[in-house]
C-alpha cells in the first residue's frame, strides 16, 4: 500500500509540473508593461449604448480620450475584408440584423447604425486617426472563423500607427501569431471560467483557455480574466510567474472594491472611474 501511495503523489507531482511549464507566460524579452499602467482602459469607449455614444463608435472613443482612458476595442472582418471595430460575431444586439458580421460588406454595414444612435460601424484606420495615439490601446483580435487572416490585415494597419498598443484575444492561434510575427509587441490571453459564465459544458478549446493550458502555444505577457472569477487556479499561477494580471469587465463602483488588489490593470463600462479614485490611495 505505501508504494501505491508513493507512486500516485509522483504521478500529481508530475502532472502538476507539466501543468506549470503550459501555464507559463512569455519569460524571456517581455515586453515593456510599464507605458501602460496607471490608467483605466474604457470597455469599447467610454460608451452608453443608451446615447449617441454606443459601444465601439467614434463618439465613444472621442470621450474616453477626453477623459484620459486607455481603450479597449474590438476588430473583426467583413466579408470584403475590412477591418472594422466591432464586438459581437452578429449584428442583431447592436444593429437589429439578424447576420453575422463577416456576410456583409463595410459599405453593407454602413446602412446600419448603432443602437440608438445614427452611428455607423466605424473601420479600424478611422479609430486610429480619431485616437491618434493620445491614450493607449488594448485591441482585441475577434477572429471568428478560426482563421489567422484577420492577424494579418489588423498588424498591416497597427505597424503604421505611432501610438501606444497592445493585443489580446481569447483565440489562443490569434495570440500566438502576434508571438510568432510581432514578438516585440505586448499580448495578452483573454480568459474566464466559460462554463460557470455560460451554465453550458465547455469544450476541449474553452477548457484549455480557461485554465490557461494554451499558454503553451501563444505565451502571454498579461492575461485578461473575467473579474468574476479572479481565483481561478491556473490565473492564480500564471501571476506568480509574473504575467500582468488584466480585469474584464469591471461594470460598478462596487465590483472595482471587490477585486483591486487582485488585478494590475482595469477595463471597465458603466461608471465613470473618478467615483472611486479614493481606492488608489489604499
Amino acid at each position: 500500500m505505501p508504494t501505491i501511495i508513493w507512486v500516485i503523489l509522483f504521478i500529481l507531482v508530475a502532472l502538476f509540473l507539466i501543468y506549470l511549464v503550459f501555464v507559463m507566460p512569455r519569460m524571456l524579452n517581455r515586453a515593456d508593461r510599464t507605458p501602460f499602467m496607471n490608467r483605466w482602459y474604457a470597455h469599447r469607449g467610454f460608451h452608453d449604448n443608451e446615447s449617441d455614444a454606443p459601444e465601439n463608435s467614434i463618439p465613444a472613443f472621442k470621450k474616453a480620450v477626453e477623459k484620459g482612458y486607455g481603450i479597449e476595442l474590438d476588430v473583426q472582418l467583413t466579408k470584403d475584408e475590412k477591418v472594422v471595430v466591432f464586438h459581437d460575431n452578429d449584428l442583431k444586439r447592436v444593429c437589429g440584423v439578424d447576420a453575422p458580421v463577416n456576410s456583409m460588406t463595410y459599405e453593407e454595414l454602413q446602412e446600419l447604425t448603432l443602437c440608438s444612435s445614427k452611428e455607423r460601424i466605424p473601420l479600424f484606420e478611422e479609430v486610429l486617426s480619431t485616437v491618434g495615439g493620445k491614450v493607449p490601446l488594448i485591441v482585441e483580435i475577434k477572429m471568428v472563423d478560426g482563421k489567422t487572416r484577420v492577424c494579418e490585415l489588423a498588424n498591416e494597419i497597427l505597424v503604421n500607427y505611432e501610438g501606444l498598443y497592445c493585443v489580446e484575444s481569447f483565440h489562443p492561434v490569434a495570440v500566438k501569431w502576434f508571438k510568432d510575427h510581432r514578438p516585440e509587441l505586448m499580448r495578452g490571453q483573454l480568459s474566464s471560467d466559460f462554463g460557470a459564465e455560460s451554465g453550458k459544458r465547455e469544450n476541449f478549446g474553452m477548457f484549455a483557455v480557461h485554465f490557461l493550458i494554451s499558454n503553451i502555444i501563444c505565451r502571454p505577457d498579461f492575461v485578461a480574466y473575467c473579474c468574476d472569477f479572479p481565483n481561478n487556479f491556473g490565473f492564480l499561477l500564471t501571476k506568480c510567474f509574473g504575467a500582468l494580471p488584466v480585469a474584464w469587465t469591471v461594470k460598478s463602483p462596487e465590483k472595482l472594491l471587490k477585486v483591486y488588489g487582485k488585478y494590475k490593470l482595469f477595463i471597465f463600462e458603466g461608471f465613470s472611474p473618478e467615483e472611486v479614485k479614493k481606492i488608489e490611495q489604499h
